[in-house]
């Protein structure tokens, strides 16, 4: 079975940034996944649940509405591992490209005094959330990606190497 192109990541190595994940192309169209990487794996705590489910609200509400980007944007949710977020979008940009927009989105979960679509109707965990957490979290990651904007370390992955036999067998813990 082939280990996907994300468990090739070396985590103990990344850092928080903007990454391309995949491209791929579906139906003539090219779509880039990148991961938007808010905490260090296993070397911070994750983002705690409720601020996680708020910025997924408040980014992808501001994503939506970007006028330059709005037309771009395909999906904007959390990773499972609570560490960060994947962006897919169509067309194929470097993650550098995409810098200020994910700068901005971040600034901008600041100026929400309200989660949007926080509501039973809107919302299938509406109870969910932590805008002060949020807040703490997007300008903690908003100010990091500010003071490394020019680490090429916040823009590619640190990728895990493994050994290959001879005989074509990978073994995933070297």
């Amino acid at each position: 079975m082939d280990l996907i192109p994300s468990f090739s990541v070396d985590h103990t190595k990344i850092v928080p940034g903007i990454f391309t994940s995949r491209v791929d192309t579906l139906a003539e169209q090219t779509v880039t996944t990148y991961d938007v990487r808010v905490t260090r794996p296993n070397a911070e705590p994750a983002v705690d649940v409720a601020a996680m489910h708020s910025l997924e609200h408040i980014i992808a509400t501001y994503l939506r509405n970007e006028p330059e980007w709005k037309d771009q944007i395909i999906y904007w949710g959390p990773m499972g591992c609570l560490t960060g977020f994947y962006l897919i979008l169509k067309g194929n940009r470097a993650p550098k490209e995409i810098y200020a927009l994910i700068l901005n989105a971040f600034r901008s979960v600041e100026e929400y005094e309200e989660v949007p679509g926080a509501s039973p109707v809107n919302c299938g965990n509406y109870l969910m959330h932590n805008l002060g957490m949020a807040k703490w979290h997007a300008r903690k990651f908003a100010d990091y990606l500010a003071a490394n904007a020019d680490n090429p370390e916040i823009f590619e992955y640190p990728r895990s190497e493994r050994l290959v036999t001879e005989d074509g067998r990978s073994f995933f813990d070297s």
